[in-house]
């Protein structure tokens, strides 16, 4: 074992940006949402291999909570699936140039009619590194409230239900694996973590901590 490896394997717990030169890049399918891409990929002397994946535009999501510590799930259809999931308030980063704790307040508003008074970074997730490079961050949202406007939904958000449910409840309905929604079932996971370790609140990260690196990205 080399210094370096020593040094990852005894260190603080962190991911490490390891992009490996990518002699050969080709987008397969351009899709109305994601990209399928293929990469060539130099990964060591030697060895070189393809591999293909889903180029994301990333996404945010806000898990709300009230002072009765209930929290704010929706409903929507997932077709991909044939489900209608309980989620949290979530949309993808697909305006050039929004700060992505701005679209998380504005995907709240849109999808549940409310803003907040106070966000923090709650969480950041890579769903599927295997097969995609997506990246999430959740924020928790405080002293919510009403927005002030109304915005139309249409498509699957046409049918959306929203429902404040007891963080405990929601927590239970996770283990029992009645709650799939990975994001959801991260975030929910995550405050129950907060609470029980009793840190709090403002332990967490301002809403604007710096977002993760996506390496490859220019």
């Amino acid at each position: 074992m080399t210094s370096a490896d020593a040094a990852r394997a005894d260190g603080p717990l962190r991911d490490e940006a390891d992009r490996r030169p990518v002699p050969a890049q080709r987008t397969v399918h351009e899709g109305m949402v994601f990209d399928l891409v293929r990469d060539t990929i130099d990964f060591a002397p030697g060895v070189r291999f393809d591999r293909e994946y889903l180029r994301h535009t990333g996404a945010v999501a806000v898990l709300a909570v009230d002072e009765a510590d209930r929290v704010l799930l929706i409903q929507q259809y997932r077709h991909p699936v044939g489900h209608r999931l309980w989620e949290i308030p979530a949309g993808l980063l697909d305006l050039a140039g929004e700060p992505p704790h701005v679209a998380a307040a504005r995907e709240l508003a849109e999808e549940a009619g409310c803003e907040p008074v106070r966000m923090s970074t709650l969480v950041d997730l890579r769903p599927s590194p295997g097969g995609s490079d997506e990246v999430i961050r959740v924020y928790l949202a405080e002293g919510v409230r009403p927005s002030e406007e109304e915005f139309e939904r249409v498509h699957e958000e046409a049918e959306l239900i929203s429902r404040w449910v007891p963080l405990t409840e929601a927590v239970a309905a996770v283990l029992e694996g009645r709650i799939t929604n990975a994001t959801t079932v991260a975030a929910l996971l995550a405050l129950q973590a907060l609470r029980s370790g009793g840190a709090g609140t403002p332990s967490l990260r301002p809403a604007d901590a710096p977002f993760m690196l996506r390496p490859g990205r220019g």
